[in-house]
């Protein structure tokens, strides 16, 4: 694989935080807050480590992708916008409409590049493990990346499925967390504390990388250590940001759950680093032909 252009991923992340907000205010509802914090390390997992091919989403050597978080829908569809498995601007413009593909929590059935239908936390876990344990013993190359929030680190079968992957020795398995320490109700520290998360993982002899999940190379380096750790899963753990890139989103769990007013849109977006007529969100009510601007 080739070395990755880390100036080149730091602003595809841009561009989905954008699109992330243009779609939730425009549909009016839906979670920013965590797919503007998981955004960074899942734009380096999807464009530089993952197998993938767009064309064909069943293709049988592909990397798995499990969001088990499934609420952050948002950056989930914005990442196969981009990757190019659906239309980008069908999906700014029917976000979480009825018999929309982009649907409130991600759907198996109706948007291709979705593994699981997922959403009930602590679930996608254990899917990720099973999946990743099948292929070890088709010994089959594929790899199994999983992704979860650190609410979700307070859900029992999380442990389950931790304590198998490392009983199995999946080292084809790599888990990331996205530890911002908010979660719908507050502090994850005041609702039910997860720490020391590293330490516990440690316990059940996973690899632990602990990165700053925001630094683009820092994400790249983590993902390539993982490929390279052999006879136990490896689990990143990202320290995050809710709502970051948008100063008055950032560690303010209101966000976890609610989009930005419209009359925020264009100076959030001028904030990420664009023109704000990029935010025009009448530009996005159009029929999902429309050509965009942006």
């Amino acid at each position: 694989m080739s070395r990755p252009d880390i100036n080149g991923l730091r602003k595809r992340a841009a561009e989905i935080r954008r699109d992330v907000l243009i779609a939730t205010t425009t549909a009016g509802s839906g979670h920013p807050g965590g797919s503007m914090s998981t955004c960074d390390y899942a734009v380096a997992l999807y464009f530089y480590k993952l197998r993938h091919d767009p064309t064909n989403p069943k293709w049988d050597k592909r990397d798995y992708v499990f969001f088990s978080h499934g609420h952050i829908n948002p950056l989930i569809y914005a990442l196969l916008a981009h990757s190019g498995y659906v239309d980008r601007v069908e999906y700014l413009n029917t976000l979480r409409k009825f018999r929309s593909k982009f649907q409130g929590h991600p759907s198996a059935h109706h948007c291709p590049g979705i593994e699981i239908c997922s959403g009930s936390l602590g679930q996608g876990f254990g899917v990720g493990c099973g999946v990743a344990l099948a292929m070890k013993r088709q010994k089959k190359s594929n790899r199994v990346f999983v992704l979860m929030g650190d609410g979700e680190q307070q859900e029992g079968s999380i442990w389950e499925a931790a304590f198998c992957a490392a009983h199995y020795k999946l080292d084809n398995l790599v888990a990331m967390v996205d530890l911002n320490g908010l979660q719908i109700d507050g502090k994850t520290s005041d609702i039910l504390n997860i720490e020391p998360l590293a330490d516990k993982y440690r316990a059940f002899n996973w690899h632990v990388i602990e990165i700053d999940g925001h630094d683009m190379q820092s994400c790249v380096n983590a993902l390539d250590t993982a490929e390279m750790i052999k006879g136990k899963p490896t689990i990143v753990i990202a320290k995050t940001v809710m709502g970051k890139g948008v100063k008055f989103m950032e560690n303010d769990e209101k966000w976890h759950g609610t989009p930005i007013s419209k009359e925020k849109l264009a100076p959030s977006v001028e904030e990420l680093g664009f023109d704000k007529s990029h935010a025009n969100v009448e530009v996005y009510k159009g029929h999902a032909t429309d050509k965009l601007t942006v």
